[in-house]
């Protein structure tokens, strides 16, 4: 091989899963120290196998039969290695393996590769991540029937045109039931999902070029909505008639003193609260959907809501901090809120979040360090985005340094005249 340094076939049984004395048996192939098995769909006794030969014993004629399959089988392998090194590939045991077995590039379609990554995400990811691939594998269904005509395509047919021709469909596709076509930033959202599981093809090795490799997603910039101090007031000292109303009310002041999102609010219990370095109370907790820990001082209005709903008949049914309630009722109840309390924007219950990283902490002078470590950020880039929309800090900063400008300058002045006198 030219490729690789060392190469060993072995054939084996796995005694330790005989069943009535039957054992499998399986062709071992070893690259560089990297092995695979093979199963060769054939069992035989644990006492016809001759272990230090790799054959079956004796010279019946069964015997005979399955050591010609036997040798057969190792010519094909040491081929199938030959013909890939012949090629200017990359020869690993798992390459050697999948075209021995008929599951190389060449056979490997990208439903196989949609079903494989379903499977390996199902308990691995939060049910959101994959109901947004799912949702992706569904455009890419729609995309290969009504643009390729067909129901299928290989993985050696993925290119840069498919991934290009891929995005054109998706800015053009307008969802039934939907007031507008795909914008821009959730057409990077489905490509980016279908790159992920190109880039499993490849690291699995039946993909042997990333079409990927020269493609570049353009996100259009987005302003985060978040409510001002004012608004979040009139939140606040609003009370809501219909109490419905009033238990959404407050999960969304609850989350713009914690940052914490929705689905992790509906998870929190007592046993979430726990005395923190300081003395005070904190909540520890998870994110669902990054399973990044998070910790998280209660701050007094926070602290306020959790004893407000301690002995409400919901939450010691539910044993939970607050009252459960679906993501669409929340955030089609918010509307009402919204309007009743004068506020314009679009109130989603996202924008809580939104509002706790720029009005209540960075706002306020809390460091973008600590406010990534709040929101359970895996990345400080993430939290810059807040940082860069909040033009009071910047007014404020800005009239900080005016006086402490002017301030120097009469002092200046100051010395100068005495000088002068």
């Amino acid at each position: 091989m030219k490729t690789s340094s060392t190469f060993s076939i072995l054939i084996w049984i796995n005694a330790s899963r005989a069943k009535n004395n039957e054992a499998e048996i399986f062709a071992r192939v070893t690259v560089n120290q990297k092995r695979t098995n093979i199963s060769l769909k054939r069992k035989i006794n644990i006492d016809s196998w001759d272990k230090s030969k790799s054959k079956a014993k004796g010279n019946s004629q069964d015997a005979r039969l399955l050591n010609l399959y036997l040798d057969q089988v190792k010519a094909k392998i040491f081929k199938t290695c030959q013909d890939l090194d012949n090629q200017g590939k990359l020869v690993t045991a798992q390459l050697i393996k999948s075209t021995f077995l008929g599951e190389g590039e060449n056979h490997k379609t990208l439903k196989n590769l949609i079903e494989y990554h379903s499977n390996k995400i199902k308990n691995t990811l939060a049910p959101g991540t994959i109901r947004n691939f799912g949702i992706t594998e569904n455009y890419i269904s729609k995309f290969i029937e009504q643009k390729r005509k067909t129901t299928d395509v290989y993985l050696n047919q993925l290119d840069y045109k498919f991934i290009c021709d891929f995005e054109s469909f998706l800015n053009s596709y307008w969802p039934k039931g939907h007031p507008k076509a795909i914008g821009q930033n959730t057409v990077m959202k489905h490509i980016q999902r279908l790159r992920k599981m190109i880039t499993l093809a490849y690291h699995l090795e039946w993909l042997q070029k990333d079409p990927f490799i020269r493609w570049k997603s353009t996100f259009e910039k987005t302003h985060r909505e978040f409510l001002s101090e004012n608004e979040l007031s009139n939140l606040e000292t609003y009370h809501c008639p219909i109490e419905r109303f009033q238990r959404v009310c407050d999960l969304f002041i609850f989350s713009c003193y914690t940052g914490i999102s929705y689905i992790d609010i509906m998870q929190l219990t007592k046993d979430n609260i726990h005395k923190g370095i300081d003395g005070g109370n904190w909540i520890i907790t998870k994110r669902q959907k990054t399973k990044t820990p998070i910790k998280i001082p209660i701050l007094d209005k926070a602290q306020e809501l959790i004893d407000k709903y301690e002995n409400h008949p919901m939450t010691i049914i539910s044993e939970t901090l607050f009252p459960l309630i679906s993501n669409e009722k929340l955030n089609f109840y918010l509307k009402d809120v919204a309007e009743a309390c004068g506020i314009k924007k679009n109130l989603t219950f996202h924008m809580a979040r939104h509002t706790f990283a720029t009005t209540v902490t960075l706002t306020n002078g809390v460091p973008i360090e600590t406010v990534s470590k709040l929101l359970g950020h895996t990345k400080l880039s993430t939290t810059q985005i807040y940082a860069k929309v909040i033009e009071r800090k910047v007014s404020d900063d800005m009239n900080a340094l005016k006086l402490v400008l002017s301030k120097n300058k009469a002092e200046n002045d100051l010395k100068n005249s005495e000088s002068a006198g």
